[in-house]
Order: structure tokens, then sequence, then C-alpha cells
């Protein structure tokens, strides 16, 4: 039946034991109608989990706040819900604007270089920290030593690191434009 709740109310009341309520049986028989209240209204089921995840963790520091009554109680965590998930959506719109913004700015400014497919490819091909020190002291503009230092890296390990992969680069890009 549409709009019913998935625990029944039995189960809800037993949570109370002499007016006291078991706090972790409530997140336990909660968590899967909190998941999927949160899997129908994000894309992400990740998501669903993190947002049900702060849910439960907001219901534990808030426990002396929680209604006595069980169907309250239910009410009380959806509400909590509710609002976690507005400040999702918040958060989403503001990342959204941002970037719009950003990328907005920098195609004015002329900051943003396309790339080609085949550096991309080669770029790619590279392995993850040797790829980051091109893209910090190529794309971002920092000196080896600089680059070093945002990595945590010796800035002598960054310097051989840096020689091999543009080695590896210039080998790369060179075969490709020669076929």
């Amino acid at each position: 039946m549409p709009g019913r709740p998935e625990e029944p109310l039995e189960a809800l009341v037993s949570m109370w034991s002499d007016d006291r309520l078991d706090l972790p049986r409530l997140i336990d028989e909660s968590k899967r109608a909190l998941f999927g209240y949160f899997a129908r209204r994000v894309v992400s089921t990740d998501d669903a989990a993190d947002l049900t995840g702060e849910v439960l963790l907001t219901m534990w520091r808030k426990v002396d706040a929680m209604p006595s009554e069980p169907v309250d109680a239910r009410m009380w965590t959806f509400g909590i819900a509710r609002n976690i998930l507005a400040n999702h959506r918040r958060a989403l719109s503001r990342r959204r604007k941002l970037s719009d913004r950003l990328t907005g700015e920098a195609l004015v400014s002329g900051d943003v270089r396309p790339v080609r497919d085949d550096v991309w490819e080669a770029l790619e091909a590279l392995p993850t920290g040797d790829r980051e020190i091109i893209q910090l002291v190529h794309w971002d503009g920092f000196s080896l030593a600089e680059a070093a230092k945002v990595l945590g890296k010796k800035p002598a390990t960054v310097r051989s690191r840096y020689s091999r992969a543009r080695a590896k680069l210039r080998a790369d890009l060179t075969l490709e434009t020669d076929s």
C-alpha cells in the first residue's frame, strides 16, 4: 500500500521499554526505509547510502531531542532525512553554479586550453603520479620544486619522475604523428 511505513507500528512500539528508547534497534529498523527514501530521490545509490549514514549519525547525536512516542520518533527521523536531503541538494546546486562560473571565467580569460585527444591519451598512459607532475608544471604553472611541495615529495624525486614522464610523452606523441 503506497505511503505505508515499511516497519509495522508494533515493531516501533516494542523499541521502548520502561519509557526508554532502544536507539540501536530504532536505527536498525529504520535504515532500510531511510535508504529507500534517499534512493528514490537521488541519482546515485552511493549518495543514498552516504545520506542514510548521515541521518543515522544525527539520530545518535540528537537522541535527547527524539520524541518519546514511537510514531513521532519515526516522523522525527524522516524529518532529519528531509533536512539532510535539502542540504545535499543545495550543495549540489552551489557546486554546479560555482563550476559554471569558474568555467565561464576561464573561457573569458583564455585560461582553458583545449587538449588534443592524442595528448589526453598519452597523459592517461602515464602513471598517476607522473601525470600529476606534468599537469602541475604545465597546466598549473608550478615549478618542479613547488610541485614537489604540493605532492609532498623530495624535489630530486619529482625532477627524475618529470624527466621520465616528459620523455615518455615525447616518444608517445612522436610515434602518433609519424603514423
